[in-house]
């Protein structure tokens, strides 16, 4: 996959992609698998965003069943599955523990019957190929059995917890690159450290974008019929400075931080519940991997860090509610922080925004063939994509159907494009 700034300044495109994350890869592999020619840009690395600065989970969602989310967590199981089949070596099972201290019967019961939901939300879950990537349904372990999972599970008024499966991504940045590398081959031109300045925009039709070399400082227009905002945590602020003015859709970018510390567990993750919100537990690589918090960020988004402040917010909650941890500041050997991009639905906060995606055609607002893939979750990535080429397909004049969804058989070599 080669840099060709020259086809990029030359050629005119079906569809010119801005943002190299997980949504714009996932469309830039479906639109160029539908036969269409297709141009992506990212300002930085690819996948160096939110696509790699998150919990590292392919999962459905459970807490978003105390909102009614149905269908956005059925969506998300079966988008689980999906990309479990698509990249078994990258998306793998992962039992998870979720500990009940001096809870009592009724809540037990409240979450027995959500897990319960939860399985039957994903019932389709093995029906892949590998009996090894098969995700067995929830149920309750007595106390002694949790503890010889997870030790660290141990405290006053434990009385178990429930096993449930979801799945983890090895490598997200890989999943990107790998969708990256088969839209390469299939004809994508595609290049990184190129950034998309001012739309091209005649009689109200977008006809393209202005971009530079972040490289060299060059700059040049790509020509394209369709321009999708990919772009994550960026797209409302990039369209207000390509537009000068106020975007009609925003978001709500909410930051979220891990912290990487010596192994707490080794094969289950934890779910932790933290008064209002939530944590994660999880085993990483011979260590653990402990995240996420959820706090409104309003400055620029490529300024966000992890404090100390932050670090030492998340080390007293998980000395909280998970008291054996034991958790020292001196035993934090990684940190890092990614935005959330949320769709603003008016709810206070960001913990109880909704995670759903939205598609926006921008033609309603005098932006004829201009769309931007706002929200979502890495999950769902692929579906919004989907989403996003069927309306960019129409406005084409393609009935080219989406065929991301029915990948079978060796995708280490034949759907990523690379050989393992």
């Amino acid at each position: 996959m080669q840099r060709d700034l020259h086809r990029l300044s030359s050629q005119n495109f079906d569809v010119l992609i801005v943002g190299g994350g997980a949504t714009g890869a996932f469309a830039a592999r479906d639109a160029a698998l539908r036969g269409l020619s297709v141009a992506l840009v990212e300002a930085r690395d690819f996948a160096s965003a939110t696509s790699a600065h998150n919990s590292k989970l392919a999962h459905g969602g459970l807490r978003y069943l105390r909102n009614l989310e149905i269908s956005l967590v059925r969506e998300s199981l079966r988008e689980r599955r999906g990309l479990m089949r698509m990249a078994p070596h990258l998306v793998r099972p992962l039992p998870f523990l979720l500990p009940l201290y001096g809870a009592g019967l009724g809540e037990r019961a409240k979450l027995k019957a959500g897990l319960t939901l939860y399985d039957l939300l994903s019932y389709d879950r093995n029906r892949l190929e590998d009996p090894a990537q098969h995700l067995p349904g929830h149920r309750w372990l007595k106390p002694s059995v949790a503890l010889e999972r997870a030790p660290v599970l141990a405290g006053d008024g434990f009385e178990g917890a429930f096993e449930y499966y979801d799945a983890q991504m090895y490598s997200p940045e890989r999943i990107v690159l790998e969708n990256l590398l088969d839209a390469d081959g299939h004809g994508a031109a595609i290049a990184n450290y190129v950034a998309a300045g001012k739309l091209l925009l005649r009689d109200g039709k977008v006809e393209g974008c202005s971009v530079r070399d972040t490289f060299t400082g060059d700059s040049f227009d790509i020509r394209a019929r369709t321009v999708l905002l990919a772009m994550g945590p960026w797209s409302d602020l990039f369209l207000e400075h390509a537009l000068g003015r106020p975007a009609v859709h925003k978001l709500i970018r909410s930051k979220g931080i891990h912290i990487l510390v010596p192994a707490l567990t080794v094969d289950h993750a934890l779910t932790l519940e933290a008064g209002e919100g939530h944590f994660f537990v999880m085993p990483w690589r011979g260590h653990t991997l402990i995240g996420t918090t959820d706090t409104e960020f309003k400055d620029e988004p490529g300024s966000v860090a992890v404090t100390q402040r932050d670090i030492d917010s998340l080390i007293a909650t998980v000395n909280r509610y998970l008291p054996a941890a034991k958790l020292r500041r001196d035993e934090v050997l990684f940190a890092y922080a990614g935005l959330r991009p949320l769709v603003a639905d008016g709810k206070a906060g960001t913990y109880g925004v909704s995670r759903r995606a939205e598609l926006v055609n921008h033609a309603g607002e005098g932006l004829d063939g201009l769309f931007s893939a706002l929200g979502g979750k890495w999950t769902t990535s692929r579906m919004l994509a989907q989403t996003t080429i069927d309306a960019v397909a129409k406005t084409l004049g393609s009935n080219a159907p989406c065929t991301t969804a029915a990948i079978s058989g060796d995708t280490r070599r034949v759907v990523c494009g690379v050989t393992s």
